[in-house]
């Protein structure tokens, strides 16, 4: 099954990434599984996009908070 993610008037390919993966960078992957859209920059509501599936990669420089890990003393 597909991930989606349904628009809010004024979203932009680098605040969906963003607000779904937590790092704009990921925007080119996201166009790139949405191409019907590409040439839209601030979408209306109601758009239905597809999330492709993406690695998320955790720096190990990161201090624990921000990897998601959690640890014990």
């Amino acid at each position: 099954m597909l991930n989606t993610y349904t628009t809010v008037s004024g979203d932009t390919w680098d605040t969906i990434a963003y607000k779904v993966w937590g790092n704009e960078m990921n925007m080119d992957t996201l166009i790139k599984a949405n191409l019907e859209h590409k040439d839209t920059y601030i979408f209306s509501a109601g758009v239905v996009l597809t999330l492709p599936e993406i690695s998320l990669e955790v720096s190990e420089s990161l201090p624990p908070w921000k990897q998601g890990v959690t640890v014990s003393e």
